[in-house]
């Protein structure tokens, strides 16, 4: 058996679940949102703060945050595996693939650490 270093996941089944996990977590974060929106008339920057200064949403905030971390990873990672190949690039394929996987990551450890901080800070 092949074990990628760079998937998310053990398996392909857990990567699998992990996209299906954390897109239920997306999907039910956005419809919690717009619902707020459509029952909340007038909503000014005083009450969307107290919305966003709760614990319980801050909680929802950062597993929808993570949620689509993962999700993208796993996204990037298939994308890139599927597309920077050797049979289509050639042999510097590997290295373009990993010189990509490298900066989503960075880019992705970024944009967390970024918005745990603005969650955790409000």
């Amino acid at each position: 058996m092949v074990r990628t270093v760079t998937s998310f996941g053990r398996s392909g089944l857990s990567d699998f679940l992990l996209q299906r996990i954390s897109g239920v977590v997306i999907a039910a974060y956005f419809f919690f949102i717009v619902g707020w929106l459509l029952t909340h008339k007038g909503v000014d920057y005083p009450t969307w703060l107290s919305l966003h200064q709760l614990t319980s949403m801050k909680i929802f905030n950062t597993a929808s945050l993570l949620s689509v971390v993962v999700h993208a990873w796993i996204g990037i990672w298939v994308v890139l595996t599927d597309y920077v190949t050797v049979r289509l690039l050639g042999e510097k394929a590997t290295a373009l693939r990993l010189t990509f996987e490298i900066i989503a990551i960075g880019v992705l450890v970024a944009y967390t650490l970024w918005g745990l901080a603005i969650v955790w800070r409000v």
